[in-house]
């Protein structure tokens, strides 16, 4: 049998793990609002029209953080369509989705609905088609008490107190032909430097958030995030990523791969940050909000599948509903090592997106709400990453892959929490036919026992839930047992996730 080895010192410190990784992401798309968080007339409905088995779900999740309202919906976007009663909203043509939205909800019910769900908002602005004004109109409706124009109509609205929005998105992936009002890096960085100063102007203790390039795969990608933050630097906080993986012509030995890119790619937007920073020899750092990630098949979104006559554009289409299996599952976990493994670093993130649309959550019209499979990689990840994460010792047997070369079969990444003195050791094998056997080194860690110890794995990994078989696919009692006094002896199964804590 294969074998590996992996140390945990509780000493190497990467960094303070940001409950804000476990943030995730709901966009005016398909049927992630509209059937999805809200449909009035299912049987779980709440007072507000929202499910409640779905906030139920959302809350097992762990969800911090819920990025709102896009991504490229944003780019169109008059967020004063969504507030005010209903019967006067107007319904309006979403160029980004070929859809058409009721604007039934928007700021104030997204906000009532996250309280309800545990979860902050953050909040996108449109830089695509707006512009400073409208930043400022909407900061003064979210967060100011009341006395001025804006927020008393939040008050008339029957929303008394203010929502304290704290971290704000200044547009979405600007750097995209496919986005309204695409620009250069120039212009938007002038655009997002001049909005961000503004905002600071009502409150300077706001967390911005500039967009950084929408993926590592665009021809301008290094030189955008150089120019933008060169012109921002003083006034924002993060610079974003986004990224989406599929396993493209069925190379599932890259594919299960994908969190090398991921670091790779984390790591060259620090440098370039890192390399503003130095030029303009300052003493602030800026950090990375990773606000959108996940699996994604995106071959099989077709632009030609749009519709593209608009008297005929529908609500609430179904729209990029994949079913993720057994893989994809796994491949999100390891991703959720990658943010940990640059805690340092990456201080926000946002699954992409939370229901139904590339969800870990989906829902039927009237029916029932199910668990996807990467809800479980998630949902333990961020019950279970508390503390600080740490650089583990890693030693592993390696594959070739088409896109990444040779990496590392098994992945892993550890958290510490020194109030508990609880450890956990995320870990992945990537391989996809042989099983490994892990002995983890407990030495620094003293005389600790196996808490627990779970795994995601099936003989099938293209296994997934569905509406016909919700449960196909769960979490399983890992194999890990105590061996000697410094050592914990885990087995792997091919294509693998598995979380064990230790106490």
């Amino acid at each position: 049998m294969t074998s590996a080895r992996v140390t945990i010192d509780p000493h190497f410190v990467v960094g303070a793990v940001d409950r804000r990784l476990f943030g995730s992401f709901v966009e005016h798309l398909g049927r992630c609002v509209y059937d999805g968080i809200y449909e009035p007339s299912h049987p779980s409905a709440d007072a507000d029209g929202f499910r409640q088995d779905v906030i139920d779900l959302v809350r097992e999740l762990g969800v911090s953080t819920v990025r709102y309202p896009g991504g490229n919906f944003v780019s169109g976007y008059r967020w004063e369509d969504g507030v005010g009663p209903r019967a006067d909203r107007p319904r309006r043509l979403d160029l980004a989705w070929h859809s058409t939205e009721t604007n039934e909800i928007g700021l104030d019910e997204f906000a009532t609905w996250s309280a309800k769900a545990g979860s902050e908002v953050m909040y996108a602005v449109n830089l695509g088609t707006r512009g400073v004004l409208e930043a400022l109109d909407v900061l003064e409706y979210a967060n100011l008490r009341s006395g001025t124009f804006w927020s008393d109509r939040r008050v008339a609205n029957g929303h008394p107190e203010p929502h304290d929005i704290r971290m704000w998105c200044l547009g979405n992936e600007m750097d995209g032909p496919w986005q309204l009002g695409h620009s250069t890096a120039e212009e938007y960085a002038s655009l997002a430097a001049k909005t961000a100063s503004a905002m600071r102007q009502v409150d300077p203790d706001l967390q911005l958030v500039v967009c950084g390039s929408s993926g590592a795969q665009m021809p301008t990608f290094g030189e955008w995030e150089r120019v933008v933050l060169e012109r921002t630097y003083d006034d924002v906080d993060f610079i974003s990523c986004h990224a989406y993986y599929e396993p493209k012509g069925g190379d599932y030995a890259s594919f299960l791969a994908s969190a090398t890119d991921m670091d790779r790619f984390i790591d060259t937007v620090v440098a370039t940050a890192d390399h503003v920073k130095a030029i303009r020899r300052s003493d602030k750092t800026i950090d990375i909000s990773f606000d959108e990630w996940n699996v994604w098949y995106q071959s099989r979104y077709n632009d030609v599948d749009k519709i593209t006559d608009v008297e005929q554009w529908p609500v609430a289409p179904r729209l990029l509903e994949d079913t993720y299996s057994v893989a994809d599952a796994v491949v999100v976990g390891n991703l959720l090592i990658s943010l940990l493994r640059h805690a340092d670093r990456v201080k926000s993130a946002s699954l992409a997106q939370l229901v139904n649309v590339i969800a870990p959550i989906m829902t039927e019209p009237g029916g029932p709400a199910w668990r996807q499979t990467t809800f479980f990689p998630f949902a333990v990840t961020s019950r279970l990453a508390r503390g600080n994460a740490l650089e583990v010792r890693l030693e592993s047997p390696e594959y070739d892959t088409e896109l990444y070369g040779t990496v590392p079969m098994i992945d892993a990444v550890a958290t510490h929490d020194p109030g508990t003195g609880e450890t956990t050791l995320f870990v992945v094998n990537r391989s996809l036919t042989e099983e490994v056997t892990l002995d983890i080194d407990v030495t620094m860690l003293g005389a600790v026992q196996v808490r627990s110890a779970v795994s995601l794995h099936d003989d099938d990994m293209h296994a997934a839930n569905t509406l016909a078989d919700p449960e196909r696919v769960g979490l399983r009692e890992a194999a890990a047992a105590r061996g000697d006094e410094h050592t914990v002896s885990l087995t792997l199964p091919a294509v693998s996730w598995t979380a064990v804590t230790l106490g």
